[in-house]
């Protein structure tokens, strides 16, 4: 097992760039991984798969390190594929959760910083440095500790508890700041042109969206290779629509899908932060930034997308769309899918069931359609949104009966 890679391609123009020397992106936009496809259809067909361990690694022909000696590793996939037949019955369609809470450091954002880490240390970096709203600040910290190498991360301060204590606890300087993600960003930026730190920022560096590709490989293997009708995903930057969207173009061009259909992809926002979902509704190929995002889904709380040329590209062309959804309806849909299918749902992917559940009043999804929703996060990284009063029973000597019996039957 080895890399393919051959070159780094500017996502807007196409322009050619070597990917034997740390990149960022051309022009302030976002560089993708190309492979030799040829020579990764000679070497290796879909079959052989079925004997690798089962982690993101068994791909590493479609994957950009070079010497397995530089893969920094905690574990990494493959998620479960969760039939979810009682939530099926309110939501009529195949139904299946793609439960990326049981990554690493729980959430899907480990894919992403597990590459990104290999592919900084094999390209000999030192000291790497993200802004975040929750999950990407703690994987990094946890594979930037697993690979030796310096970390710094900013978080907005209204960022959820756990995600800041995650990131201090993984040894990196974790700072707070009084802003949005937006002026974290800058911050990563300044320090970068002061201190020489590696901006791994959301689509600032070509390596995180191969990483979140295998969730588009592995959704491809577990199903037979066969594509399911309609993919919902949770998008704030949207590194993994445009990766899976990527994963689906060289699992075709290798003759590895079963069937030529792809799904429709739905990117889904909260109404307080839906720059995507207002472009596409604009019939515009870019987004402009939203202004006093708000939402308590903190990984949807992205108010301008690096990327949002590709998400909106990738939708468009799977003949899907882009739908925002109220606070309410997010939360909603997170606390059903914890009881009916004992699912760590997070809040982002709880927007995913409440588009779901637009999409089948008004039939664009049938109870025949095979429908895949991704749930990006632990719900115990929200301890904000899961509080509640519990019932306080006293000394044991001292329970009323009758209140455990009123619950009971």
């Amino acid at each position: 097992m080895g890399s393919f890679v051959t070159c780094l391609e500017a996502a807007l123009d196409g322009t050619v760039l070597p990917h034997d020397i740390p990149q960022t992106t051309h022009e302030g936009r976002p560089l993708l991984v190309r492979y030799d496809l040829a020579a990764v259809g000679r070497a290796v067909d879909r079959d052989a798969l079925r004997d690798r361990p089962a982690d993101l690694w068994r791909y590493a022909e479609l994957l950009p390190v070079e010497d397995p000696a530089n893969r920094v590793s905690l574990g990494e996939g493959m998620t479960p594929l969760v039939r979810c037949t009682r939530l099926e019955r309110e939501l009529p369609c195949r139904l299946w959760i793609k439960d990326e809470s049981q990554l690493p450091t729980g959430s899907f954002k480990a894919r992403g910083l597990c590459l990104a880490v290999s592919r900084a240390k094999e390209l000999g970096l030192e000291h790497l440095a993200i802004p975040t709203a929750g999950n990407a600040g703690g994987a990094l910290a946890a594979y930037a500790a697993r690979a030796g190498l310096a970390c710094t991360v900013f978080l907005p301060r209204d960022t959820p508890r756990v995600a800041c204590l995650e990131v201090a606890h993984f040894g990196a300087n974790t700072w707070l700041v009084d802003g949005l993600i937006t002026d974290c960003a800058q911050l990563v930026r300044e320090g970068a042109r002061r201190y020489g730190w590696f901006d791994l920022s959301t689509l600032k560096e070509p390596y995180r969206i191969e990483g979140k590709k295998t969730m588009g490989l592995e959704l491809a293997e577990q199903m037979g290779w066969r594509l399911p009708h309609t993919i919902l995903y949770p998008t704030g930057g949207g590194t993994g629509l445009i990766g899976m969207w990527k994963a689906f173009a060289e699992l075709g061009t290798l003759g590895w899908l079963e069937a030529d259909s792809l799904p429709r992809l739905y990117a889904c926002q909260a109404e307080g932060c839906a720059p995507i979902v207002r472009a596409w509704e604009a019939g515009e190929r870019f987004a402009e930034p939203v202004k006093n995002p708000s939402t308590r889904a903190s990984g949807l709380r992205v108010p301008a997308a690096v990327g949002d040329f590709m998400i909106l590209d990738a939708v468009r062309a799977s003949g899907g769309a882009a739908r925002a959804v109220s606070e309410d309806a997010l939360l909603a849909n997170m606390h059903r899918a914890a009881r009916l299918e004992g699912i760590s749902l997070c809040p982002e992917a709880g927007a995913c069931l409440a588009v779901l559940a637009e999409l089948v009043r008004e039939g664009a999804v049938t109870p025949e359609d095979d429908v895949v929703v991704y749930n990006t996060g632990a719900v115990q990284k929200y301890v904000e949104l899961i509080e509640r009063e519990l019932s306080d029973l006293g000394r044991p000597e001292d329970v009323d009966w009758s209140r455990i019996e009123a619950g009971a039957l």
